[in-house]
């Protein structure tokens, strides 16, 4: 299972309305998770089982409610069982299309 998501608060002491340091929270929780990820301007995708996977995601939002007692959370999933590795499967088949 792949799941991109995007996290943050709906609030911000920063005077420039950063949310930096509370999505800085969240990535800590997604490194020392030990699943294989990638962090995107915009999003972050997981790659692992759906409960692990959603554990994961449920120690981000209570990572980021520690700076917000309203939290932003977008999710997006491509469950295709027996298939792992598909992070970069999927841009290797792309890519490999592309330069035909």
């Amino acid at each position: 299972m792949l799941l991109a998501f995007s996290i943050a608060p709906q609030t911000t002491n920063d005077p420039e309305g950063s949310v930096a340091e509370a999505v800085s929270a969240a990535i800590k929780v997604v490194r020392e998770s030990g699943l294989s990820y990638e962090t995107t301007s915009m999003f972050t995708t997981l790659e692992g089982e759906w409960d692990e996977i959603m554990a994961v995601i449920k120690k981000c939002v209570d990572a980021v409610e520690a700076y917000s007692s309203r939290v932003s959370l977008v999710m997006k999933a491509d469950i295709r069982p027996g298939y792992t590795e598909q992070m970069t499967a999927k841009v290797d088949r792309v890519n490999a299309i592309l330069e035909k």
